[in-house]
């Protein structure tokens, strides 16, 4: 055991139903920290399930991707067919890892669940990540490598070509997270991204209706828009570029009333609050109660790198909305993050934080 370890464990002997925040408080800690601390714990066998290691209630549960993102940024310009001289730089991503980062900065509690290999790399994504999600659920997959994206950008940071290795997130089945079903059950929010099989989402959205816990759902990429569920019923929020909405529609998207007619596709499906993202047109929203409005683009001067900006947008929007705020001041607070996301040579800016949103919103 490591000093850490040591230091829970003797709270624990002080008072064995202390709970997982105040231990976290005792210790300066983050109660993601924390948490990952008592499952280490639990799986070295130095304690045995007691009633300060059930889950929290309320948490953001998010599920998909935790990926290892390797970037090549080629010098000059992108020939394909041929090997171009090119700087590196390797960082940890995912969507549904992205998002619970982003969300875990900005002050929410954030479980994160996926599958995993038993490698380096998921070494590497576990210790960038712990301070912002408990990760004591990630299933760990003797068999299978952990998820990997390579992406190639160009001279102005746009992406030129990306290569993806995701077998792993086949294996992420209801049965395992029937394991973890009490946990899912005390959820505050499901997050749940397009890696995940049909039935892993079909499996959440049924405990997200009859549990009444709002669901999030967010695409990866338009060929695997085909998870989506038969039904959108019970959706909270669905975000999706234009290239998704197109693939549920089923026509082209190019003018203003074609954005407001998917918009209203997706309501009809049974989402209650549908986002389209259209680059630089800005964003196309609706709800329910709110009919399909336009909302421009940031201006932004700089592109530093584009991945993880999307991510960033639904972090805000999801944050702002958490909060409960409007959704014109959730919109924006998706802008704010993205641009100043675009303007980071991280995947995930390490300065966010609530305060920081805010103010960026203000400026």
């Amino acid at each position: 055991m490591n000093e850490r370890e040591q230091a829970v464990l003797s709270l624990i002997r002080q008072n064995p139903f202390m709970s997982q925040q105040d231990m976290a408080d005792k210790m300066n800690l983050s109660r993601p920290v924390l948490a990952n601390l008592v499952s280490s714990l639990t799986k070295q066998g130095k304690i045995i399930g007691r009633a300060y290691i059930l889950p929290e209630e309320n948490e953001i549960v998010c599920i998909g991707g935790a990926n290892l993102d390797r970037k090549f940024h080629v010098k000059g310009t992108v020939q394909l067919g041929t090997s171009n001289p090119s700087s590196s730089t390797s960082s940890v991503g995912g969507v549904g890892r992205n998002i619970a980062e982003n969300l875990g900065r900005l002050g929410h509690d954030v479980t994160m669940l996926t599958t995993a290999g038993k490698d380096s790399d998921w070494q590497a994504i576990q210790e960038a990540s712990e301070a912002f999600m408990n990760l004591r659920y990630v299933e760990q997959l003797p068999d299978a490598s952990t998820g990997s994206y390579t992406a190639i950008m160009d001279e102005q940071g746009e992406l030129a070509l990306a290569v993806a290795n995701m077998d792993v997130y086949d294996l992420l089945v209801p049965s395992l997270l029937k394991q973890h079903e009490t946990m899912l059950m005390n959820a505050g929010c499901f997050i749940i991204d397009l890696n995940c099989p049909k039935e892993t989402v079909e499996y959440i959205q049924n405990i997200a209706i009859a549990r009444e816990i709002p669901l999030v759902i967010v695409p990866v990429s338009s060929p695997k828009m085909n998870r989506l569920p038969y039904s959108l019923k019970g959706v909270t929020w669905f975000i999706c570029n234009t290239d998704e909405a197109e693939t549920i529609v089923g026509h082209a998207i190019h003018t203003e009333k074609d954005y407001a007619n998917a918009l209203r596709h997706l309501l009809n499906a049974g989402i209650t609050h549908a986002v389209i993202t259209a680059g630089a047109k800005g964003v196309f929203a609706a709800t329910n109660a709110i009919g399909p409005r336009h909302f421009a683009a940031k201006q932004i001067t700089k592109i530093e790198d584009v991945t993880g900006a999307g991510d960033a947008f639904v972090s805000g929007v999801i944050h702002s909305w958490l909060t409960k705020q409007p959704l014109e001041a959730c919109i924006d607070a998706g802008l704010t993050n993205a641009k100043n996301t675009l303007a980071s040579p991280y995947t995930v800016r390490p300065e966010l934080s609530e305060d920081l949103l805010k103010n960026e919103m203000e400026e």
